[in-house]
């Protein structure tokens, strides 16, 4: 089991947390400067003619778009092998929200897989995902956007490090196959211009449930930075959500993308 916390009064408990308070703020501020420094990145233009398939039958990248100025896409690992997806790139997918609220601001958010359509729809079915969901099986798409890593193809680059880098720093699972990633563009009439990708730990931002965990005094129970391991299982505790009940199948590393 665990070890609890220190147990204190309510006005030692007031004090620590008063404390705590001071640094969530300045916390706060900094990701606002962030934000607004990711804002002032300058956008580069798309111009090569992507193809993606969807249910409504073949798609450029301005097609994505929905009529919308801009557009997130995230780069989801489908296992081919396994006929399903990957069970960290599914656990965010659980975490989005209602995407009424992005349409709201403009902007349309969409799974973009490198696997054949069908493939893809059979697994959004079996989840209940209701969000779009695109092959880019056939372009590019993946490999200039660094999610696909096959040499034979393009250098290998991931979360902006090439191979020389990634093999210095241990990274053995990001040199081949599939990986995660966010892509954002934005919409000036016909043009499509490129403002910002991120990978690896860089998604945890987007992961509702982590930051939910994150409130309560076992954390994400995963075993590092001062976490006590819950299950044995560290990062790798996720699972499909219609898996958690039955026998867990082995999660690969390269699902979670770089360790803390």
């Amino acid at each position: 089991m665990p070890t609890l916390p220190a147990i204190a009064s309510r006005e030692t408990w007031l004090g620590a947390r008063k404390e705590l308070l001071a640094a969530e703020k300045a916390a706060t501020v900094m990701l606002d400067r962030l934000n607004a420094q990711r804002r002032a990145l300058p956008i580069v233009p798309v111009d090569k003619p992507y193809l993606f398939d969807t249910p409504h039958g073949e798609a450029t990248l301005l097609g994505l778009f929905e009529g919308r100025r801009q557009l997130i896409v995230y780069h989801f690992m489908f296992l081919r092998d396994r006929g399903e997806g990957c069970p960290g790139c599914s656990f965010l997918v659980d975490n989005i929200g209602h995407l009424a609220h992005l349409h709201a601001r403009d902007t349309t958010l969409a799974l973009v897989s490198r696997a054949p359509l069908d493939e893809l729809l059979r697994f959004q079915a079996r989840m209940g995902w209701t969000l779009p969901w695109y092959s880019s099986w056939g372009s590019d798409f993946n490999y200039d956007f660094h999610v696909s890593q096959d040499e034979a193809v393009a250098p290998v680059e991931y979360n902006y490090r090439d191979k020389a880098e990634m093999l210095a720093r241990g990274e053995h699972g990001n040199l081949a196959g599939e990986l995660p990633g966010v892509s954002v563009f934005l919409r000036d009439g016909e043009r499509v211009f490129h403002s910002y990708s991120s990978y690896a730990r860089g998604l945890d931002v987007l992961l509702t449930t982590h930051h939910y965990l994150d409130l309560t005094p076992f954390g994400r129970g995963e075993g590092w930075d001062g976490m006590p391991d819950l299950d044995g299982k560290g990062m790798h505790w996720q699972r499909l959500h219609d898996r958690y009940d039955g026998e867990p199948r082995a999660v690969a590393a390269s699902c979670c993308g770089d360790t803390p």
